[in-house]
């Protein structure tokens, strides 16, 4: 439902027409990938239904292989290669459906950047080479024969027949991301071919211009037919530019009900907060509207509704694009037409949810702990099961695992006690987002500190820190012991699992110290990155922008390795080189001396030594789970009926703050009990008799 009245975001709230189909309103979760596609059908149903119960127009579907040629292993993606794939997607269609949205489906071919592992049939692109978006794989592509070109037009017709027999309603023709074969034939960086699907941007548009109107024929008005594609490619001469995209709607413009204009490839598609704002594509985006008379749906982390609307009133954009800020918060639409803008729930642009995608795992999300969940554990992100009895609920630590817990056990209905020993709450999430580029993060605070003020059955308290025994005294029935962790100084982490030779008299920093104010003694300084995730880069540049002359030693191959998993590590290295950084790669500390440090290298063990006055260890965390042992104890000591006591989050083990959020969240849902099945539900694959047999 529209917002009544005069609200300044009645815009995005009109219907909008895509062919002969009509969107709701302006909202459209375009197509994004979670780590769960052909595996895990029934649990990306429930994620993508939750999207259309939460206010979405449109939801769409992550790319769907339409063939086993186009194989992305080992990244679960959704696949449509033959009728058994359909009952998976109409259960998708269904759940989309039965809150109103319109479902799409986007079809892909990945040629060149399909290594096809599982299939082991040879990828095929616009000519030989090696694969794209691949990390080096051995394995190179065929060039296409003009009958490969036929085949794969029959493959995405028929594709596209069994996307309406699922009960789509949008299809998608998608170029896009560097990740699929019709942009692979218009990028003259990968098309060099000399026939006529080569050459002229007219020629190189051929194959794309031959799948729309196939795409077009098939549909025949049963649905519409969206086209995502690529409007620059970043890549200067040798690639998309805006003049060929211009030239692009100049051929195809009117073909498609809708265009999906994105920019670069996923890395670019899907910046972190830390290395772009919000709406940063619409320097690439502006002015194409204009171009085509058919709707324009675009993406740029959009959290702010005054945002949103500032993009349709300019005519930047005809739909408000968002894969993440879905993710963080699927009831976005319904929060603002209910004039509940202040408890949307915004993305902070961390990008964990990619990372499921790359580590072949559930989509997670910092900000929405339920992303994933809706069907393996039966978690909503708005509405909570009410507790049977009402429950007394101590949580001890206002952190983001604390946090979430009192959020979660408030709306079940609990009373909920919070203490702190600290002034300030927000625990490591209050910390790291004065960190240069993290300032987005404190929405993680924000928002539970502003549910929290609404529900008058959760109190916090700051500055009382409390013992075990006053603890007690209160008769609570439950208590989440949410004291976060401690980063080491003794150099433990994944490269020595004991601890360094380290002088007394050393100069040695840990993350916590940093945070807390405190600074080398000298200009020099060594930062030991054996965490590998974005806490090493971050400090480094912090220190560097402070004027000191910074080293970044590790044992990995990548500066904040892990954080390729977060389409971001190329731009940490890029950053702190800039900023004059020192990367050494494949060394790691063995020493710490008054004066400097003794390195080794990763595989040959050969020594160095390093001056240094100072050293920051970013190495490993040890859990402050002493309060949890203690209550423990002392409930093992005490007769009759005794409190359920727990350390959850970086209290019980060091990870992620989406980790502890979701582990606050837990504690929450497990109030009564933990399932006494399994933790959770799964797709049990069932076994086919043998044909061959």
């Amino acid at each position: 439902m529209p917002p009544g009245g005069d609200s300044p975001f009645d815009i995005l709230f009109e219907p909008v027409r895509i062919g002969p189909l009509l969107a709701r309103n302006r909202f459209y979760q375009v197509p994004h990938c979670n780590g769960m596609g052909w595996r895990d059908p029934s649990a990306l149903a429930a994620m993508r239904g939750v999207k259309a119960e939460g206010g979405w127009a449109v939801v769409s579907t992550e790319e769907v292989s339409i063939h086993p040629s186009s194989d992305p292993t080992p990244f679960v993606e959704g696949r449509l290669w033959d009728d058994a794939d359909l009952p998976a997607h109409m259960q998708v269609v269904d759940a989309i459906h039965a809150h109103g949205a319109l479902a799409a489906i986007e079809l892909v071919h990945g040629g060149m950047a399909a290594p096809n592992y599982y299939t082991r049939i040879p990828p095929m692109g616009p000519g030989h080479g090696v694969l794209a978006n691949q990390h080096y794989a051995p394995v190179q592509s065929r060039q296409m024969t003009r009958d490969d070109i036929r085949q794969l037009r029959s493959w995405h017709q028929a594709a596209v027949g069994r996307s309406l027999a699922a009960g789509y309603d949008i299809v998608y023709v998608y170029a896009g991301h560097a990740l699929t074969t019709l942009q692979f034939f218009l990028s003259p960086r990968y098309n060099q071919r000399s026939d006529d699907y080569g050459g002229p941007l007219e020629n190189r548009a051929r194959l794309l211009r031959e799948v729309l109107e196939d795409t077009l024929e098939t549909v025949a008005g049963r649905g519409a037919v969206a086209c995502r594609i690529a409007v620059d490619e970043l890549a200067g001469h040798l690639g998309i530019g805006r003049a060929d995209i211009e030239g692009v709607l100049g051929i195809v413009g009117e073909l498609p009900d809708l265009w999906d204009f994105m920019v670069g490839s996923w890395e670019d598609d899907s910046v972190p907060s830390r290395f772009g704002p919000e709406g940063g594509q619409e320097e690439w985006v502006r002015g194409l509207k204009q171009l085509t008379s058919k709707p324009v749906v675009g993406v740029g982390r959009f959290t702010s509704p005054d945002t949103m609307v500032r993009m349709v009133r300019r005519g930047v954009l005809d739909f408000i694009g968002a894969a993440r800020p879905s993710i963080a918060d699927p009831f976005l639409p319904a929060k603002l037409a209910e004039d509940r803008a202040a408890e949307i729930r915004e993305c902070i642009g961390c990008n964990l949810c990619v990372s499921g995608d790359y580590t072949v795992a559930p989509i997670r999300c910092t900000q929405n702990p339920s992303m994933g969940e809706e069907w393996r554990r039966g978690w909503h992100p708005e509405r909570y099961r009410l507790l049977a009895e009402p429950e007394r609920v101590l949580v001890v630590g206002a952190g983001p695992a604390g946090l979430e817990a009192a959020v979660a056990a408030g709306k079940r209905g609990g009373e909920v006690v919070v203490i702190e020993a600290r002034r300030e709450i927000g625990g490591r999430v209050a910390r790291e987002a004065r960190l240069p580029g993290l300032a987005a993060w404190r929405r993680v605070l924000d928002y539970r500190q502003d549910q929290i003020g609404r529900l008058p059955n959760v109190q916090v308290y700051p500055q009382s820190a409390m013992t075990a025994d006053e603890i007690l005294e209160h008769e609570f029935g439950h208590i989440a012991v949410a004291t976060g962790s401690t980063w080491r100084r003794d150099g433990v982490g994944y490269h020595h699992p004991m601890p360094l030779d380290i002088d007394p008299s050393a100069d040695v920093l840990t993350p916590d110290d940093l945070m807390d104010g405190s600074r080398p003694g000298g200009r020099r300084v060594v930062l030991f990155d054996d965490d590998h995730y974005y806490l090493g880069g971050v400090l480094a540049e912090l220190l560097a922008a402070e004027g000191y002359r910074v080293t970044l030693l590790t044992p990995a191959s990548d500066v904040s390795e892990w954080t390729n998993n977060t389409l971001e590590q190329h731009r940490i290295a890029a950053r702190l080189l800039g900023m004059g950084v020192e990367i050494v790669t494949h060394q790691s500390v063995e020493r710490i001396g008054a004066g400097g440090v003794v390195t080794a290298c990763r595989f040959t063990g050969r020594t160095a030594e390093r001056e240094a006055d100072a050293v920051v260890l970013v190495t490993c965390r040890s859990p402050n789970e002493q309060p949890a042992l203690d209550l423990l104890e002392r409930c093992g000591q005490m007769g009759g009926p005794t409190p359920e006591v727990r350390a959850i989050g970086d209290a019980y083990a060091p990870g992620t703050i989406a980790a502890a959020v979701w582990d606050g969240r837990r504690f929450a849902e497990e109030l009564e009990g933990p399932d006494p099945g399994a933790p959770f539900r799964r797709n049990v694959p069932a076994l086919e008799l043998d044909p061959w047999a």
